[in-house]
Parts: C-alpha cells; structure tokens; sequence
C-alpha cells in the first residue's frame, strides 16, 4: 500500500468557496475515487491557501490514470482549476507528491 501525500496552492480569496464545494462532493465523483482506489483520502487547507493532501493506494500512478479516465474527474477538474493558482494544467496534474521519510505504524 503507498501512502501519498501533495501540495497544491489554493488562491486566498477562493477559500471559503473552496472548503464549501468540498462539503458537497457529487456522489459519482466520490464513487469514482473509491473505485479507482482512493482510501483514507483527505485534505488538509491552511489560511494560505497551502492544500496538503493525503491518501493510500495500491498504485497511485494506476489510481492517477484510472480516475483520469473519468467523465466525472475531467468535470469536476475543469470546475475545480480556477480555485488554484497553477495554470499549468488540471489540478490533478500538477499536484507535488511529497517523499515519505518517516512511518510510525501500530
């Protein structure tokens, strides 16, 4: 099991809508992240706009591919982009996965 973390950076003043939309997570957006492997998946937002996010999965570049392949993740993608401040490409593409250096497991 990999466990992933990543960065993103929301824009300041699109937080209180960012943490509003994310209470409100379509059904079928929530099902594809389940059955494209998606566990004990979180965010974390810091008054920045810095976004941590976490999760566990057998194969994050598969999990990556297989919710890419969605109709659900393109849309919600294209929704989501104007809330950071990467132009770069959808946010699912340009997250920064952060190196593990350091489990405590019990």
């Amino acid at each position: 099991m990999e466990r992933v973390c990543f960065l993103l950076q929301v824009r300041p003043e699109r937080l209180v809508e960012y943490k509003e939309r994310h209470q409100h997570v379509w059904p079928e957006m929530l099902a594809a992240l389940t059955e494209t492997g998606w566990r004990n998946y979180s965010l974390f937002l810091r008054g920045d706009g810095l976004l941590i996010g976490y999760l566990e999965t057998e194969s994050f570049a598969k999990s990556l591919r297989d919710m890419a392949a969605t109709e659900v993740n393109a849309r919600w993608q294209r929704e989501m982009a104007p809330f950071f401040l990467s132009q770069a490409g959808r946010p699912d593409e340009v997250m920064e996965r952060i190196e593990e250096v350091f489990h405590l497991a019990v």
